[in-house]
């Protein structure tokens, strides 16, 4: 991220980044966006090399290395708070997901809260919290659904 940007376009940037690693299959990269920041989700905080290695045990990867997903991210709303150097940011997120065994299909549906921070001249993710509210056929994108919360399993 550069200092050219705008902060709230920054900000986005890294929304997306984590989208687009997690639907390439490249859960380092995804690590990475953490290296620094909480990723919270099922009742779970890791950091940096522990969030790759979670994705690495429990999504499910296909031929073309990837898990055949598209993250959506929609309504994305961006708080900055200039004086401290740092923003909020609430967003939706739909998974789509198309394997040669399921039809493309949304399988499941949240939310986001997320903080970040500035350090050096650029923006990195202090917190994500995922809060997971819809859930579809997951048993091609999950190693173990079954350990899905028991109020979420389809």
């Amino acid at each position: 991220m550069s200092d050219a940007l705008p902060a709230d376009q920054a900000v986005r940037n890294l929304i997306f980044a984590y989208a687009e690693a997690v639907d390439g299959g490249d859960f380092a990269a995804v690590g990475a966006l953490f290296a620094h920041g909480d990723f919270v989700s099922s009742g779970a905080t890791l950091t940096g090399g522990a969030v790759a290695r979670m994705f690495e045990k429990t999504i499910i990867l296909y031929d073309d290395g990837t898990p055949r997903t598209k993250h959506v991210t929609t309504n994305v709303a961006v708080e900055l708070d200039a004086a401290s150097g740092t923003a909020a940011a609430k967003s939706y997120f739909t998974v789509m997901q198309a394997t040669p065994e399921l039809p493309f299909q949304a399988i499941c549906a949240g939310r986001y809260d997320d903080r970040f921070e500035q350090h050096d001249g650029h923006w990195r993710f202090a917190e994500r919290r995922i809060t997971l509210e819809l859930v579809g056929n997951v048993a091609h994108h999950l190693s173990r659904p079954d350990k899905l919360p028991a109020h979420l399993r389809p």
